[in-house]
């Protein structure tokens, strides 16, 4: 379920830039009080009264900035709400304007070049969104006894899968058709290299030259060059890291056997989640020339939490952390933006296989082995 995100927030500059006012000024039908829009950043939120169906905000930036607004139609708590009713744009010189009969999902945006862009692209994915809520429909609409069937948790993959694919496919349109357009440079570096290489490369040539070669541009082709660098049949990058007693361990010396280089981290719902079938898969195989190495992404000063995890979920394996964050070196350099992930590596170094997950693992591993 935490693959299901509305938005994606930008985390590097497409160019050094001055402070840009932005003001968004909305419309929303005739709503007033209790009800209230919020504006949410990478950066923090903020809200606003609706009067007559009136809100404003405005403020500054270094440079444009993805933002998403919400609407509580009752003054409720947004990070409450099952299905959003919220509208993606960007905080840009000058001043954008939101208009609606009812609802933020429905408005259109006007009065700046990167959010005519940007609501184009939103009117685009208003199906994808239809399946998103369909898909918290299903899931909030079942048990908890429900959602701990196989079936149940094989039924919302598909739906999640069924999801990301449409939503790919409005943006692979997009991009061919704006190639030059500021938007389809966020919209390409938010796909994950990692989960679909060869559609990231695809779109990303289609950006002209200009977009390739701005900040952002740049960190995304090296986001591309670090997947590209672990892909199945590609020798697996070496990499030391200090274990829970500090002492320093390297990927080269597990050659010779099957290693399972698992991205995690305490914090990790997803992760915890998974670790039982992790469990299960060394227990079956770790005297059969298998095992783990697990490469934890916990937060700085979170050392206490990564060992009770470790402990907690029956961890039996080597453990590795810098306790960076999602700065950690490994992940860095493996390009990870997002966890559980994992590299089977034989033992000759070479990458076998790439984020297995449940049954998956043991059917490979009982190949293999």
């Amino acid at each position: 379920m935490k693959r299901v995100i509305l938005s994606a927030i930008l985390a590097t500059p497409l160019a050094v830039f001055c402070q840009e006012t932005y003001t968004i000024e909305g419309k929303v039908g005739d709503l007033n009080a209790p009800a209230k829009v919020y504006l949410s950043t990478r950066g923090g939120l903020d809200s606003a009264d609706i009067v007559n169906g009136v809100f404003k905000f405005s403020g500054e930036v270094e440079r444009p900035t993805a933002a998403t607004l919400v609407l509580a139609h009752k003054g409720e708590d947004i990070r409450q709400q099952r299905e959003a009713d919220a509208l993606n744009l960007y905080l840009v010189e000058g001043t954008t304007t939101v208009a609606s009969a009812d609802s933020l999902s429905k408005a259109t945006l006007a009065g700046t070049e990167l959010n005519k862009d940007q609501g184009e692209l939103n009117v685009a994915l208003r199906e994808v969104k239809k399946l998103e809520a369909d898909l918290m429909s299903f899931y909030y609409g079942t048990s908890d006894e429900q959602r701990q069937s196989p079936d149940f948790e094989k039924q919302v993959e598909e739906k999640v899968e069924a999801m990301q694919s449409a939503q790919l496919k409005v943006q692979e349109d997009f991009v061919k058709t704006h190639p030059s357009s500021l938007v389809s440079l966020y919209t390409v570096s938010r796909i994950d290299p990692k989960r679909d290489f060869e559609k990231s490369k695809a779109l990303f040539e289609i950006l002209s030259n200009d977009l390739r070669d701005s900040e952002i541009g740049k960190e995304y082709r090296e986001r591309q060059d670090k997947v590209a660098a672990t892909q199945v049949g590609k020798i697996a990058p070496e990499f030391t890291q200090a274990d829970t007693t500090g002492k320093p361990v390297s990927l080269s010396s597990f050659k010779g056997k099957y290693v399972l280089v698992d991205f995690w981290a305490s914090w990790c719902v997803p992760c915890r989640q998974e670790n039982p079938n992790v469990v299960a898969a060394f227990n079956k195989y770790k005297d059969k020339n298998f095992t783990v190495l697990g490469v934890s992404l916990d937060r700085p000063n979170a050392r206490e939490a990564w060992l009770g995890a470790i402990k907690a979920d029956g961890l039996a394996w080597t453990q590795v952390s810098d306790l960076k964050f999602w700065e950690n070196e490994v992940a860095v350099q493996y390009g990870v933006r997002s966890i559980p992930a994992n590299y089977l590596i034989d033992p000759e170094g070479k990458i076998v296989a790439v984020d297995l997950r449940g049954e998956d693992l043991v059917s490979k591993l009982e190949e293999l082995l």
